[in-house]
């Protein structure tokens, strides 16, 4: 991975850089990634982006394919953190997978913060199997953003798993996987990503 890669908002010389990888199955420039990069660069922080090596190839060929295994997404997120500095200085994390993996390494690469929007807790109607080991004992301060209508992870599951009393969970108002709602909830997709976007922005202030 070359820094050429990486899709840049905000100030280049801010002093705090959020990083963020994208979902499984959409790329790291796709509407709910735009609007969520370009909101938080316009509070100030500089915003990166990047794409794994299967949705990087899929970009370039046309074709799809599946996610990496783990451990390439793993060494793709530690790649991006050595290109961008080091872990001081960055609140890493994504949509879903993009803030999965990143929650795998944000202790050891000694982030500032994690940030997961949309953290996929288990497979849709799978909740006997969580995804959650790692962060029962996660060190780094986190915010998880997620809808309360998410398969991956309701509210009424989430609310009942031992986290690190470092991780925050901050709830989406009849949000889906990407935070939208349904048109009977009076809520519009635009006011709960300007929710989020509020919630990581005020996050990352506090680092």
């Amino acid at each position: 991975m070359k820094p050429s890669d990486l899709l840049i908002n905000g100030p280049a010389k801010a002093r705090l850089t959020i990083v963020l990888a994208h979902g499984a199955g959409a790329p790291m420039d796709s509407p709910f990634m735009n609007t969520i990069a370009e909101g938080l660069a316009a509070n100030g922080p500089r915003v990166a982006r990047f794409e794994f090596p299967y949705m990087h190839a899929r970009r370039n060929t046309g074709k799809g394919g599946a996610p990496d295994r783990e451990p390439v997404l793993l060494e793709s997120w530690r790649e991006v953190i050595k290109i961008l500095g080091g872990g001081a200085q960055l609140i890493i994390g994504g949509k879903s997978l993009g803030g999965r993996i990143a929650s795998m390494v944000a202790d050891e690469m000694e982030v500032r913060g994690l940030v997961c929007l949309g953290y996929p807790f288990h497979p849709p109607g799978k909740p006997e199997r969580p995804r959650i080991k790692h962060l029962e004992t996660l060190r780094t301060p986190a915010l998880v953003m997620q809808g309360t209508r998410d398969t991956f992870g309701r509210r009424e599951e989430v609310e009942d798993y031992k986290l690190s009393k470092k991780i925050r969970v901050t709830w989406i108002d009849d949000g889906d996987h990407s935070f939208k709602p349904r048109v009977s909830s009076g809520r519009t997709e635009a006011e709960n990503l300007d929710a989020a976007i509020e919630a990581v922005a005020s996050f990352a202030k506090e680092l």
